[in-house]
Order: structure tokens, then C-alpha cells, then sequence
């Protein structure tokens, strides 16, 4: 999520304009104190999504929403670095959601001023910093006013899943790269699993209007993979379900939209998300901007909410480092989207924070 280009205006109008409700609060008591929150880092542009290698090197976008000097970052003695080197931020247009794979890459998916750019994937390798694969996506698959805005990479370092949220034309759908071919689908557009219903975003401080009118509508973007690669779990920011599919029918290229879309499952409730994560139990971890929390849905398809405190503004990115740490950007975009300048810039700084929520985590993911 980004301010909007002023092309986009028309397009934005004609899908935002109609009303909306509100989800209603899905938080409970916490199970963790707001003391187990540990500050990493205070930054100050609003900090987008993050990865955390199984040595402890962290990496976080800063949020293209803020228009910040770099894009991508290491954090260095607790201060943001760029990565790889400042001479490669020009390389990034609109780098929001980052992974680290089985193969010790560092991967950055860019989004590209919704396609105004060129949307692509780029994958650094962690030991040298060099750039070791780029692919370059079509425009069949994510072309002008798409948003290819978050991913995941299976174990093996094969395939890479994505959520294409597609806020402005409101045709979202998932997208399935393949590494070894260079070669990607754009599967499930607009079906009900992926689409934006209509909810209305609203933190303490502000209702998410575009240009105080209309409500803020993104479809799939929360997307997450268990440990085996066997199950991909998505859902819309604006959407009350968690879905989930086996990926061996998203890597079944035999199966039909409408023979894939009888395979997914509704596998139960979440609040208005933005990050995902899992455990190494299968326990899907949630964001909700809306109540300052982190939510997870277990095994069992019930929520519970593990830590919420109003210093989680606007919880974004989730990654497991090492030793069962869960990380999180706060990109706080009720400061940042559709506002001026100073108003983002008198609300920095921008938290990353961690805790232990329990059984650990795949780092990177």
C-alpha cells in the first residue's frame, strides 16, 4: 500500500466507491503481557515487511507508502544499513515484502508502483550480497494497477507463492513462480478466497478512507506456508476468513480455475489481517492493525490472541529468527497513507519489535 499515483484516481474511484461495516473486535484477553513486546529497532520511515536469517541478521523493507531514502535494509549495532550497498537502492522501485528461503537467499518481491514499473523478484544471496536470480514478471500476470505484495518460498526452494492484492482494479489472485523455469501463473483471480470484502479499516487514531471518502479495500495479501511446503494459507486484509490449499493442486497446471477454486478450504476465522507467519506446529500467526494485536489460529481453527498493545501501530511483517524469537514491523499507515509528509514524519519513530510466542518457527518465513 502506497500513496496513490494520480492516474489511478479514476480506476480507484469506480471500484472504491460504496460503503462499508465493521468486523467486529475478534481479540481477547492476551495470553503474553505487554512486556514480553522487546524492542529491536527505532527507525524513522515506517519500516514494511521483514526477514530474519538463522544467524539473526535482520532485514526489513522500509515501507514504500513513506517515499524513504532506502528501501531495503540490514540492521547493523541496531541501525538500518542499506542492503546490499546503498549504489544497488536504486536497482528497487516498490520493494515491500521480503523472505528468506532453505538456500540461504534473501529474496525482495517488488510491486513497482503498481505496474507502472516493472513488477519483479530479485534473490541476493546472504553469505556474498550478490544478486543471483531476477525475473522479470509479465504482463498477463502482474501487469499496470497490480500489487504483487507478499510471498512465500516453499523448503526446497523450488517455487515461490504470491499474493497479488490488486487494490485498485480489485481483481486480485495468487500467482505461482517457478525458479528453475523462470516461469509464473496467476491463478484464483477474484475468487471469493482472494477478494476484498466489504469492511471498513479502523485503528484508534483514524478510519482508513482513501482521500477521506472511501474505504480502504485490499484484497489477498496475508499469505503463509507450513514447515512441509503442503498447505498455503491466504486471505484478503479485507476479509473475515482465513483460506488455505494444498500446493500440489497450485503446482497442478492440468487444474482449471474453477477445478482449483472447488479445492480450497475455508479453514477458519481471522480479524482484518496484514502479516502471516507459522510455527513449526502449524499455528498461523496474524496481525490485526485495527486492535494493536497478534492473533494465532491453531490446529484446532480457534483464535486466541497472544500479546496487544497500543505501541503496536498498524502490525505489519512478521518473521521467526532463531531461538522461537517472532519479529514484527509496525508500519503504522494510518500516519503514512493518504496524509502529508510532516503528519508521517511527526509521528517517527517507526518500532520493530520481537517475542517469544511459544514453539518456534521456520527463520525467514
Amino acid at each position: 500500500m502506497r500513496r496513490w499515483r494520480p492516474a489511478t484516481l479514476p480506476a480507484l474511484l469506480l471500484v472504491a466507491a460504496c460503503g462499508g461495516v465493521r468486523l467486529e473486535d475478534r481479540t481477547t484477553a492476551p495470553v503474553l503481557p505487554a512486556a514480553a513486546l522487546e524492542v529491536v529497532a527505532d527507525v524513522d520511515y515506517p519500516p514494511g515487511n521483514i526477514a530474519v536469517s538463522r544467524t539473526g541478521r535482520v532485514f526489513f523493507s522500509f515501507h514504500p507508502g513513506g517515499d524513504p531514502p532506502v528501501a531495503v535494509a540490514e540492521l547493523v549495532g541496531g541501525k538500518p544499513v542499506p542492503y546490499p550497498d546503498q549504489a544497488s537502492q536504486g536497482r528497487y522501485q516498490s520493494v515491500l515484502a521480503l523472505r528468506i528461503d532453505g538456500q540461504g537467499r534473501l529474496w525482495a518481491l517488488d510491486y513497482a508502483h503498481y505496474g507502472w514499473g516493472q513488477p519483479r523478484l530479485l534473490a541476493f544471496d546472504l553469505d556474498s550480497g550478490a544478486l543471483v536470480h531476477e525475473y522479470d514478471f509479465p504482463s498477463e500476470v502482474a501487469g499496470l494497477l497490480s500489487m504483487v505484495n507478499d510471498f512465500q518460498v516453499d523448503p526446497a526452494g523450488e517455487k515461490i507463492y504470491i499474493a497479488e492484492s490488486n487494490p485498485i482494479r480489485q481483481k486480485p489472485a495468487l500467482i505461482v513462480y517457478d525458479i528453475a523455469s523462470q516461469t509464473s501463473r496467476r491463478l484464483l483471480e477474484r475468487h471469493a478466497s482472494v477478494r476484498a470484502k466489504d469492511y471498513i479499516l479502523e485503528t484508534p487514531d483514524r478510519r482508513m478512507l482513501v482521500f477521506g471518502l472511501f474505504p480502504l479495500r485490499i484484497g489477498v495479501d496475508s499469505i503463509a506456508l507450513d514447515k512441509r511446503g503442503e498447505w498455503l494459507y491466504y486471505g484478503p486484509v479485507s476479509g473475515d476468513r482465513l483460506h488455505r490449499i494444498a500446493t500440489r493442486d497450485l503446482n497442478d497446471t492440468a487444474l482449471g480455475d474453477d477445478a482449483l477454486g472447488a479445492r480450497v478450504e475455508d479453514f477458519g476465522p481471522k480479524p482484518l489481517s496484514d502479516g502471516l507467519s507459522m510455527d513449526v506446529e502449524d499455528n498461523v500467526y496474524l496481525t490485526d492493525p485495527e486492535h494493536g494485536a497478534i492473533l494465532a489460529l491453531g490446529p484446532d481453527r480457534s483464535l486466541r490472541t497472544l500479546v496487544k498493545d497500543p505501541r503496536l501501530r498498524w502490525p505489519d511483517g512478521l518473521s521467526f529468527g532463531p531461538d522461537g524469537w517472532l519479529y514484527v514491523t509496525c508500519s503504522a499507515l494510518q500516519h503514512v497513507l493518504f496524509v502529508r509528509t510532516a503528519h508521517m514524519r511527526a509521528h517517527a519513530p517507526y518500532q520493530i519489535f520481537r517475542f517469544k510466542p511459544g514453539p518456534a518457527g521456520v527463520p525467514g518465513q
